[in-house]
């Protein structure tokens, strides 16, 4: 697997990965958790590891490299 975003990139899906992911889970902690708010948790994850890795599955389906 070829990295395919930037540093900085990869930095900004970590930290919005995170607030999506925190923001979902708490809000399943205050509220009968729904589909919605499952799907939510999985995008922030999705994110999470797309920063982790540099990897991203879209820009390389696109053929959009970014270093």
């Amino acid at each position: 697997m070829k990295q395919n975003i930037g540093t900085v990139n990869a930095l900004i899906r970590i930290t919005g990965g995170l607030t999506l992911l925190a923001w979902s889970t708490a809000k399943m902690s205050w509220e009968k958790p729904s589909g919605q708010q499952l799907i939510w948790s999985m995008v922030g994850a999705m994110k999470v590891a797309e920063g982790m890795t540099r990897y991203c599955p879209m820009t390389d389906m696109l053929g959009l490299e970014q270093k």
